[in-house]
């Protein structure tokens, strides 16, 4: 693979813009990094870290000028590709009766910049599972057709990360156009590019990029491979989806529902999480309809809910079913984890619940024999109180 080099990312944001491209990367924002469209590279966050931990997030300094030398931030990518709010479709009455306009998906043509390693794994999750199988989502795969991706290899992990443990980072696996590894030195960043598809070739041809110094490769990968023994975190190395399955009884499932508050912040900030409602609306003259598609939580007691009743009721139900979930039954019905260990669902709860923190409790009680099982073995779990 030949390695290329960049000087600054001005020359590639305005070669994204050339290409038509819409370029949405970090930025800082209401004391957060986050993510946002750029009109230029001069918005990157050059200069910024962070400070993570359960339930914390803070600004901070750096002594460089870094652009991508911060953790996950409270956004993923997801919003961008999977909308939170779609239109379906929208009726007006007429004399013969309604007239009934689908919405087309919309053609946006996204160039992400500064794709964590954990990042560009979920977005492979969701390919999987919004256009892997028979009922594809098309505002999603509108949006997904179009994206362009610039990796960023990590060198800066955060205290809550573990990609490590999830064999998701730091380096960046397939699905990229084009994949960075920011270098700093005296005089500022630079980057060392791989390209990953023609797409990512066109744009580097355009600009014109020499190849990467021998000893910037060298340095690049050492750095990345260095990052690896810094992560803050790390996933107990047990079977993962066995040990959810067996740990439906677990005592921990009640300790961790007395400290969640069920406000659904992990699910809205993990970039696996998929799940959607469907709604209905109409105006006060009945003449007007309009169905839309809305982001949903399995922490909502509605979204179980069934005729009778919500089938998860407690905080103790909901949990259990979007851990075991995440780290379980996911593998079931989609071949993988859907964890990539990005942490954020860990700095975005407001009471910090830590879920690596979690599995090692369900394996240590487990080890210890547990509390028996139900009747209905792993089956059952979804109707437990």
């Amino acid at each position: 693979m030949i390695s290329l080099e960049l000087a600054s990312l001005t020359p590639l944001c305005d070669a994204l813009h050339r290409a038509g491209y819409t370029v949405i990367g970090p930025t800082v924002r209401d004391d957060a990094i986050v993510l946002a469209e750029l009109d230029s590279a001069e918005r990157l966050p050059y200069g910024w870290g962070v400070r993570l931990a359960p339930g914390g997030y803070r600004l901070r300094r750096r002594e460089d000028g870094a652009a991508f030398a911060h953790a996950a931030g409270p956004q993923s990518w997801k919003p961008f590709l999977h909308r939170s709010r779609v239109k379906l479709w929208e009726a007006d009455r007429t004399e013969d009766g309604f007239e009934v306009q689908e919405r087309t998906p919309d053609p946006a043509r996204l160039a992400l910049l500064g794709v964590r390693p954990c990042d560009l794994r979920a977005i492979a999750i969701q390919d999987r599972v919004l256009t892997g199988g028979r009922h594809v989502d098309p505002s999603y795969a509108g949006r997904r057709q179009g994206a362009f991706i610039v990796a960023v290899n990590c060198t800066e992990p955060g205290e809550t990360c573990f990609c490590v443990s999830m064999g998701t980072g730091p380096q960046a696996g397939p699905g990229y156009d084009l994949a960075l590894t920011e270098l700093i030195g005296e005089d500022g960043p630079r980057y060392v590019v791989e390209v990953g598809t023609d797409a990512g070739a066109a744009v580097m041809d355009d600009l014109e990029a020499r190849p990467a110094a021998p000893e910037d490769v060298d340095r690049a990968g050492a750095e990345v491979a260095a990052a690896a023994g810094r992560m803050g975190r790390e996933m107990p190395a047990v079977g993962l989806h066995d040990l959810m399955a067996g740990s439906l009884d677990a005592a921990q499932w009640d300790d961790v529902a007395e400290r969640c508050l069920s406000c659904g912040n992990c699910t809205m900030v993990c970039p696996t999480c998929f799940c959607t409602r469907v709604t209905d609306t109409t105006d006060l003259t009945g003449d007007h309809t309009e169905r839309w598609q809305l982001w949903d939580s399995c922490f909502d007691p509605d979204f179980s809910h069934l005729h009778g009743g919500d089938v998860r009721a407690s905080a103790k139900s909901r949990y259990r079913q979007w851990l075991t979930h995440k780290l379980g039954t996911w593998h079931d019905q989609f071949g993988s984890s859907g964890c990539v260990g990005c942490g954020r669902c860990i700095v975005w709860c407001p009471v910090g619940i830590d879920l690596t923190a979690e599995v090692a409790a369900l394996r240590a009680e487990s080890a210890e024999g547990g509390r028996p099982r139900g009747p209905n073995g792993p089956a059952g779990w979804a109707l437990r109180p």
